[in-house]
């Protein structure tokens, strides 16, 4: 059983930053695996955000987020993070990270099979 428990997140204003850290356990030793990070705002759906692959280290991010955020994974401290910069009003989500053991369709919330309890992120203008 893979256990993901999300922290870091917060409130801040507009062109600030956050960093949100996901760490994770019970997973054991795999080759082949992915962490994503979604998000969900009140009345929309959720959606994929950033994803980091244990090969090579591939990262993918969505449009909307693609030169603000970046994604990282430490193995020694089993833990990925997600450095949020530039932040804006629209950012303003529950964040979840979220695992699956095989690594295609990296921002399919629909594809991940283990997922945290979300940390809010409030973004003010």
């Amino acid at each position: 059983q893979v256990q993901l428990v999300e922290s870091g997140g917060g409130s801040v204003q507009a062109g600030g930053s956050l960093t949100l850290s996901c760490a994770a356990s019970g997973y054991g030793i795999r080759w082949n695996y992915m962490v994503g990070w979604f998000r969900q705002a009140p009345g929309k759906e959720r959606e994929g955000v950033a994803a980091i692959s244990s090969v090579a280290g591939s990262t993918y991010y969505s449009d909307s987020v693609k030169g603000r955020f970046t994604i990282s994974l430490d193995n020694a401290k089993n833990t990925v993070s997600l450095q949020m910069n530039s932040l804006k009003p629209e950012d303003t989500a529950m964040y979840y990270c979220a695992y699956k053991p095989r690594t295609w369709s990296p921002l399919n919330p629909s594809d991940y099979d283990y997922w945290g309890q979300g940390t809010q992120v409030t973004v003010s203008s």
